[in-house]
């Protein structure tokens, strides 16, 4: 096995004979069989002769018996290329050599150190090579039974980490929906109930700017006053959340106070920032104040920074009833005058806040579509209209915001009866 060698087929034979007289395993044996031809293939492509010489050493600590293969290019013009082999080399020194180290079975190891001794190794080229190819074929078929296994483990594991990952999911949605179901119940109990007036239709649409938040600082209040007239309060908060719904009550309920303990309209709004402002001077808001006499249809309103009303006659034409005046922590607060009006049957009153005409390009457009709107679904019933026209109206928007519309009517009279 040991000697000079001027061609791959001979030179395959030796290293193959000496791989199999020291028992190393079948896919050790090729493996070291492909290295070392590798390895001479420039060298006899060049015509020059190589040598191969096996040896037995221990390793390091003295113990494991170690086969020493090494292949030898004494002519060679360049330090042989030893990289990318189906069996990694040891590091050699002298650039002409490289040397194999398999580590052997003690019972496949010589007695003595030094030489192999000649073997029972019986087995025809062809018999080994085939067996080689069978070892080699076999791991194959075990890295792919493993990765096999390993893909179906891991198949497994993404369908658990997706299941984990909806129930997840479902377990954030169920959460949300209570805390926003919870806050609905607390906006909800903090709006006044459903209120009925002879003479008088009313219906309200609030809409917040997310619906597993709804809480927001665009309230109403509506309640009679001893006469029967109806008094109606929209405020709008500055900021959002909880604190600017706490903000809307305490205006709210200030104005509600100061309007059954008879103040003039006009007063209500200035009086309202003299009491808040002491116990919460941030505080903000625009406010709208509305009362509208059920049998005369007479309309006052009070205004504090508040987008205007819009009057909708019967007849198709449309204004917006312009107060000056500025809100509660505003400077200078207070409505400057009261503004009267009349409601006629089929005349229809909207009060909202400014999520409602809030529109991409300018103000005044929000303000026209609008009125486009309420034109379009002034025939509806009117528990109908508040939500049909914040539909429209929220096609186009800046951006997400609280939202709150109010509608008032007086019914027409059935046909042939006097008002």
């Amino acid at each position: 096995m040991n000697g000079t060698f001027s061609a791959l087929p001979a030179l395959r034979r030796a290293v193959r004979r000496a791989a199999q007289r020291y028992g190393l395993p079948a896919e050790v044996r090729s493996r070291l069989v492909l290295s070392v031809a590798d390895v001479a293939a420039p060298e006899f492509a060049a015509h020059r002769p190589v040598t191969f010489v096996t040896d037995v050493e221990t390793d390091r600590d003295g113990g494991t018996p170690v086969m020493a293969a090494t292949l030898t290019a004494p002519h060679t013009l360049g330090p042989l290329t030893a990289t990318d082999l189906p069996l990694p080399p040891a590091p050699t020194t002298p650039a002409t050599s490289v040397t194999w180290r398999v580590p052997l079975a003690k019972e496949s190891a010589p007695q003595r150190l030094g030489r192999p001794q000649p073997g029972d190794a019986t087995q025809s080229e062809a018999e080994a090579v085939d067996e080689e190819l069978r070892a080699t074929l076999a791991h194959a078929d075990v890295l792919m039974a493993e990765h096999r296994r390993l893909k179906h483990e891991l198949a497994e594991t993404n369908g658990g980490v997706l299941a984990l990952y909806v129930q997840l999911e479902e377990r954030d949605e169920q959460l949300r929906q209570a805390h926003g179901s919870m806050l609905k119940e607390l906006e909800d109990a903090l709006r006044p109930a459903p209120l009925r007036v002879e003479g008088l239709e009313l219906a309200v649409h609030y809409e917040p700017a997310d619906p597993h938040a709804p809480t927001g600082g665009d309230l109403y209040d509506w309640f009679t006053l001893a006469d029967g007239t109806l008094h109606i309060t929209i405020v709008d908060a500055l900021g959002h959340g909880v604190r600017s719904t706490r903000s809307a009550l305490d205006v709210t309920h200030a104005v509600r106070t100061l309007a059954l303990e008879g103040h003039p309209l006009q007063s209500i709004l200035g009086r309202a920032h003299d009491l808040l402002m002491p116990l919460d001077p941030a505080l903000m808001a625009t406010a709208l104040l509305a009362r509208i006499h059920p049998a005369t249809g007479e309309v006052q309103l009070a205004n504090g920074s508040h987008p205007p009303a819009l009057l909708l006659q019967a007849g198709g034409s449309a204004r917006y009833l312009q107060v000056p005046g500025r809100g509660v922590g505003f400077p200078m607060p207070g409505s400057e005058r009261v503004l009267r009006t009349r409601l006629d049957p089929g005349d229809l009153l909207i009060l909202y806040t400014d999520g409602l005409t809030e529109s991409r390009r300018n103000p005044l457009e929000g303000e026209e579509r609008l009125v486009a709107s309420a034109r379009r679904h002034a025939a509806k019933p009117l528990a109908d209209i508040p939500a049909a026209i914040a539909a429209e109206m929220h096609t186009v928007v800046l951006h997400p915001d609280d939202t709150l519309a109010l509608a008032i009517r007086i019914p027409r009279p059935p046909h042939g009866t006097p008002r």
